[in-house]
């Protein structure tokens, strides 16, 4: 297989409800959709989901579409290859990026299993033909507004609830979540906001009484020692998120007892080969994992469902409908969940079709190898 032709669309998304982390509220998103055609005229797509902010992590939109641009798809254009993984190789001396290198990572897979004639979930090795969703609630303005919102998706189905929290915003609202819900799935998400103080470690019991399912990444993604300590004091499993970036960082994270509980995003692991590499050293090591999302569009939303369906991700993943996000989305059909929970596609590649003529009237910039020098 040979790839010669490379297309990249960013387009926007506006949000259906505004979604605030610790680090700031956002009212839609901008990613990066990539197509990869093969000599036979074949196609693959990916999506690069990096946050516009350099708040997450280190990557934005803006550094993405340069790296795509000036290294990957040079990169890919050319090579032979039988296997994702050997595309994948291409780019192995580029450090870093990885919302960058997944994109590619997830259009070369997709590609892979559309010529195979298969679905993506099959050629990653998934099992199962269900995956039980959960959902991400952001901080709200009042106790009031977030207990409406988690009403809404209880009513909806999903059982599980995920709720943001910030220095000031983490107690009360579990708290007030919890008497209403008492046997909801409950975990809460901190994305890092947290010092290592004594004031912390004061919340982080006050939350251990709340029978949570996880607590994650409360503290900043390099400290693994901080969350070790945190861990010994607490019963509810910590789950590290932004802190395993690599299979290095999963061991080291197994090592220090820093997390008993593993989040595994596409996106921030820098693709699908390395996502399911850590799914596969969680599962030997006991560590269940969950498949957490980027509010991704539609390809890299089918991408995360086909890895939840692997054997390991044994928690609801954020895999929820894309239309809990988005009132339009750029497949068809959309991804949907009934009753909290989405069948994994059955047909070939990612199992949806992107309307392209839509991304390409609706795309902020493009690139097109047959008509830019790369």
């Amino acid at each position: 297989m040979r790839i010669d032709r490379v297309r990249l669309f960013e387009v926007n998304l506006p949000l259906v409800h505004s979604f605030e982390t610790s680090s700031h509220r956002k009212t839609g998103l901008t990613h990066v959709l990539v197509e990869v055609t093969d000599a036979d005229g074949r196609v693959g797509w990916g999506e690069i989901a990096s946050p516009a902010d350099p708040f997450y992590g280190p990557e934005t939109t803006t550094t993405a579409w340069t790296i795509a641009e000036r290294y990957l798809v040079p990169a890919v254009i050319g090579p032979s290859w039988d296997a994702p993984e050997q595309l994948e190789d291409a780019w192995r001396r580029i450090r870093g990026h990885e919302f960058a290198k997944a994109g590619f990572s997830l259009a070369a897979w997709d590609l892979h299993a559309r010529s195979a004639g298969v679905p993506l979930a099959g050629a990653l090795g998934g099992t199962r033909t269900e995956v039980v969703a959960g959902v991400s609630l952001g901080i709200e303005p009042t106790l009031e507004q977030l207990l409406a919102q988690v009403a809404r998706q209880v009513e909806a189905g999903y059982a599980r609830v995920k709720l943001k929290i910030a220095p000031g915003w983490d107690v009360e609202p579990v708290r007030a979540v919890r008497s209403a819900y008492p046997d909801l799935d409950l975990h809460v998400d901190a994305n890092g906001a947290y010092a290592d103080t004594a004031e912390t470690s004061a919340v982080m019991r006050a939350l251990d009484a709340h029978g949570l399912t996880m607590i994650e990444q409360p503290y900043a993604p390099r400290d693994f020692v901080a969350h070790a300590r945190l861990q010994a004091m607490l019963s509810t499993p910590i789950c590290l998120d932004e802190s395993v970036v690599d299979i290095a960082d999963l061991q080291t994270m197994l090592a220090l007892d820093a997390g008993r509980v593993l989040n595994i995003k596409v996106s921030r692991m820098g693709g699908l080969s390395v996502a399911r590499r850590a799914h596969d050293v969680a599962r030997d090591a006991g560590v269940p994992v969950w498949c957490g999302g980027m509010h991704e569009f539609g390809v890299g939303r089918a991408a995360n469902v086909a890895l939840s369906s692997l054997p390991n991700f044994t928690l609801p993943s954020d895999v929820s409908g894309s239309d809990k996000y988005y009132a339009r989305d750029v497949v068809v059909p959309p991804v949907l969940a009934h009753e909290g929970v989405v069948p994994v596609p059955t047909a070939a590649g990612i199992g949806h079709e992107v309307d392209v003529d839509w991304v390409r009237q609706n795309a902020s910039r493009t690139l097109d190898t047959t008509t830019a020098a790369v």
